[in-house]
């Protein structure tokens, strides 16, 4: 009896542990304006090039939003296809799900149970507590926007930004951190100034991101990196703005 006791009480202590990996706390966003955006692609795929373009269709009207993320290359097809959709709180956006289809992945919903306080996997397997401010993988792109043009005085080179985000079997926190202003190379959008953030995985098998946000452009996402411990990246940048 003893042992079982401890051993929940060391279970008790550890969710307390990761409970308080990342903030929750209620704070002002700033949501951009909703617009179509075209991007040019390109990135890596089992040491097979891969260049095209994409799209990111962001929507957000009467407390809610959309936001569909799709990409393909001339060899491939379509190679990314990713839709969050949800509403607008006190935390800022709060999805209630996110589909998301990779090349040769099987495509994979997560949802966002506000009734239940629980973020549900396809595979069933885990369920971690909705505290408030999670996000998804396609949303905390615009849920760093969104609080940028709130408070662009707090995006101090070095300052961090952690959320628990979600993707398709797990969630993990990830942290931010603000690399300094940049000027983006872009005869098209101007050479616009651009904030850099930077993600560094914290474990092997975590993706390496970086974004970067542009402030005279809404702070609609001006570049977006994923890199994978294996080598795999992918890497969209903007070309086009038509806002909604």
């Amino acid at each position: 009896m003893r042992r079982v006791l401890t051993s929940i009480t060391l279970a008790l202590i550890a969710a307390s542990a990761a409970g308080a990996d990342y903030p929750v706390a209620k704070r002002a966003t700033n949501l951009p304006p909703s617009a179509e955006l075209t991007y040019a692609v390109r990135g890596s795929n089992h040491g097979i090039p891969l260049f095209g373009t994409g799209t990111i269709s962001w929507r957000q009207a009467d407390g809610k939003y959309t936001l569909l993320t799709e990409a393909r290359s001339g060899l491939f097809g379509k190679v990314l296809e990713h839709r969050s959709e949800g509403a607008h709180d006190d935390f800022g956006l709060a999805p209630a799900s996110y589909y998301e289809k990779r090349i040769r992945k099987e495509p994979t919903t997560t949802r966002f149970d506000r009734q239940a306080q629980r973020i549900q996997f396809e595979d069933g397997k885990t369920s971690p507590a909705i505290r408030g401010g999670e996000q998804d993988r396609s949303s905390v792109t615009w849920q760093l926007a969104a609080l940028a043009r709130a408070a662009p005085d707090k995006f101090k080179p070095g300052s961090e930004w952690s959320f628990l985000v979600a993707g398709r079997r797990d969630a993990d926190v990830w942290t931010f951190r603000v690399v300094g202003s940049e000027t983006m190379e872009s005869e098209a959008l101007g050479n616009p100034k651009v904030l850099h953030f930077s993600r560094k995985p914290v474990g092997s098998h975590e993706q390496q991101v970086d974004l970067w946000l542009a402030p005279g452009l809404d702070w609609y996402p001006a570049r977006i990196r994923f890199k994978e411990e294996n080598g795999d990246s992918f890497e969209q940048v903007l070309e086009k703005v038509n806002r909604k």
